[in-house]
């Protein structure tokens, strides 16, 4: 008899080659499998809420797999972490329903993007911080946003190597707030394309450093075409910080926490 496992985990995204399995290794999930395969004294396989390119980080990644093993749930959490290399951590982990999926139960994923704003790069947060040199004026980068709010194509937002079948999603929400040197931005989807979190913000930082003004980011949307918005940000700014389910899978979400002056639909 198996059982099905949820796992919470979190990872800095700099020491892995992004999440999905490759035949050399080095990757989120090939490390979780191979801790996860050791403590249950059998191959383990498990699928995740959501793929992350190399260099972006999670905090709130959720994870299932099934087991034939009996072990406690503490098994899961610190036995899993002790084989786990440092960059990588079981936060928790619970028994779920067979029909609860990682991915296709969940219901919106939450990105953060950290940006620093100051004339010259970071040094000490270089793996885990984007960078724009020029002054950027956040309420016309709030006026842009609003434009992407809603279900849309976002062809224009995503790499040419996406796999998704379908371009259509649901942007419900997105906010920056400055502090500081820094400036964040939080956006909420149902579901996201690849590269679609950094080819937004990287459209934003174009109309909040002067070069279009905020309509252009509907002009951008509304074309499907990639090779008319702004180049895609770098991915050590970017974090995975939630996964939100329907509250009877009673899977843990992590607090976002509040954000100044939010768009939101």
């Amino acid at each position: 008899m198996t059982t099905r496992i949820a796992l919470g985990i979190e990872y800095d995204g700099s020491r892995f080659l992004g999440w999905q399995t490759q035949p050399g290794g080095g990757t989120v999930q090939d490390a979780l499998e191979m801790a996860l395969s050791g403590i249950a004294d059998a191959p383990v396989r498990v699928t995740c809420a959501g793929r992350t390119d190399r260099g972006v980080h999670a905090r709130a990644q959720v994870v299932h797999f099934d087991t034939g093993a009996e072990r406690p749930d503490s098994a899961w959490v610190r036995g899993v972490n002790a084989m786990l290399p440092g960059a990588m951590a079981v936060l928790w982990s619970q028994r779920v329903a067979p029909e609860f999926h990682a991915r296709y139960s969940a219901r919106s994923r939450s990105y953060r993007y950290v940006l620093v704003n100051r004339p010259v790069r970071p040094a000490l947060a270089a793996r885990y911080a984007g960078w724009h040199h020029a002054p950027l004026e956040l309420e016309a980068m709030r006026q842009a946003a609003s434009h992407l709010l809603g279900e849309h194509d976002f062809s224009a937002f995503r790499a040419a190597e996406c796999q998704a079948k379908s371009p259509l999603r649901t942007l419900h929400a997105i906010s920056m707030e400055r502090e500081g040197e820094c400036i964040e931005f939080r956006m909420r989807a149902n579901a996201w394309l690849q590269h679609m979190a950094r080819n937004i913000v990287g459209t934003l930082v174009y109309v909040g450093k002067g070069k279009h003004p905020p309509q252009w980011a509907k002009k951008v949307l509304e074309s499907r075409d990639r090779a008319l918005a702004a180049p895609t940000f770098g991915s050590e700014g970017l974090y995975l910080d939630a996964v939100e389910y329907e509250p009877h899978w009673n899977i843990p979400t992590a607090e976002i926490g509040k954000t100044a002056m939010p768009v939101e639909l």
